[in-house]
């Protein structure tokens, strides 16, 4: 009788004479090495038999065959391992743990098809035991099973605890040198203002028109620099639950307004356009008016950068009781579902890192993977909830997604406010001259 046979073994070797010799009788041969995938692809492919070792990755042969056993569709599928004979207890203890027969070990060809093809037409079992052997058999493997579930706790802590202490240096090192480059930094910002009241320079650049972009770049270039060290700020805020609400009335429309004109040179770049209905809003809100800017600033960063030139983002708000409820929601290339949690974590970048790019508006621009998480954090910090909702990601068919922010009208300060570093505008004094 033919059949669907998965093989479940490491060795190369038992592998190599199994799967030749039952391939050349006409059965169907599914191989995988390891025990995990090994009861994936039973689940999936429902076999006629199953050939496993006992000594596995993850889990043994026999804990893999109790596994299966729970499982009433696989109640009378023949599974066997691979035990020499004169192995008596550890063949006890497959018995117990729902094994049906062996395949002598070594292999040979003109012998194990023969047993193979008797349990795949119905045979059953030889191994005979009486209830005390049994019961002794069963006490044995059930002290494996504790004794081995034991040392992977112990071994699942061991990792889990230098998981642990690897994040909390990622941690320390965001904090710290967010905290160590502010400082040149704020120096960096004056000596430029001062550079660009120096006398002498002035009189460069009435005589030297091309001085101006140069300067210009510059200030551009510090206020990038300026915007990422404050990223990394709050995220270092967010870290340790220091997030500060400098609390007052404040428009969100206004914000929003603000936050739009930042962007009106990519937007036109992009040829995007922004729907936004200012009455839509409430009068004010209590919030965090610079933490709110921020938050905002990043999902329409994200909106921009994601959504491909002559698209559309769409800004909505809401009033339902005592909670505000604002939603972006753009017409780009949409997001998977099991990235919907995962896109707030922090240092989450999708792509390539080694062909990243970065840019607040490029089509697909790259960051440093916190903008999310920092709107997460300043809108938790506020006592509200943020998610994403997209029917998935297609850079074709132009799904789209849409975040939504749902806050209280008035929220609670948490701790005492901290001074934040004054950004320079995007667009420094004009004239330069």
């Amino acid at each position: 009788m033919l059949g669907k046979i998965l093989l479940i073994m490491r060795s190369a070797q038992h592998t190599q004479v199994l799967q030749d010799t039952l391939r050349a009788r006409g059965h169907t041969v599914l191989i995988v090495q390891r025990a995990l995938d090994g009861l994936d692809i039973a689940r999936k492919q429902m076999p006629d038999l199953i050939v496993t070792e006992i000594y596995l990755p993850e889990m043994s042969g026999r804990e893999l065959t109790t596994s299966l056993r729970a499982e009433k569709r696989f109640a009378d599928i023949p599974i066997l391992t691979i035990l020499a004979a004169d192995k008596t207890a550890e063949r006890d203890q497959c018995i117990a743990a729902g094994m049906n027969g062996f395949l002598d070990d070594p292999l040979i060809p003109e012998v194990f098809p023969l047993l193979i093809e008797f349990f795949l037409s119905g045979g059953s079992s030889d191994v005979h035991m009486d209830t005390g052997r049994l019961d002794e058999a069963r006490s044995r493997y059930m002290h494996d099973v504790v004794k081995g579930l034991e040392a992977r706790i112990r071994e699942l802590e061991r990792k889990n605890s230098d998981l642990q202490r690897i994040d909390d240096m990622k941690d320390t090192f965001i904090q710290l040198t967010a905290h160590e480059l502010r400082t040149p930094l704020t120096l960096v910002i004056g000596y430029t203002r001062l550079i660009e009241d120096y006398p002498s320079l002035r009189r460069v650049m009435q005589n030297d028109p091309g001085f101006i972009p140069l300067m210009q770049g510059l200030t551009d270039s510090i206020t990038r620099m300026q915007l990422i060290i404050e990223d990394l700020l709050t995220t270092s805020r967010i870290m340790t639950r220091k997030i500060e609400l400098n609390m007052s009335q404040i428009s969100l429309a206004t914000v929003i307004r603000h936050v739009l004109g930042t962007y009106q040179e990519a937007l036109r770049e992009r040829r995007q356009y922004i729907y936004f209905d200012p009455s839509e809003f409430p009068e004010t809100i209590r919030a965090d008016e610079g933490l709110v800017q921020q938050m905002i600033s990043n999902l329409l960063s994200n909106a921009i950068k994601y959504t491909p030139d002559g698209g559309n983002i769409y800004f909505q708000c809401e009033v339902t009781g005592s909670a505000v409820r604002l939603s972006i929601r753009d017409t780009g290339i949409g997001i998977n579902a099991d990235n919907h949690e995962r896109i707030f974590g922090r240092m989450n970048i999708g792509g390539d890192i080694m062909q990243h790019t970065t840019s607040k508006t490029t089509y697909l621009g790259g960051g440093l993977g916190l903008g999310l998480a920092i709107c997460k954090g300043i809108v938790e910090a506020h006592g509200g909830k943020i998610w994403v909702e997209s029917s998935g990601y297609d850079p074709q068919r132009m799904p789209g997604s849409e975040f939504v922010v749902v806050m209280p009208l008035a929220a609670a300060p948490s701790t005492k406010p901290m001074p934040r570093i004054k950004r320079l505008d995007s667009n420094p004094r004009k004239p330069l001259l």
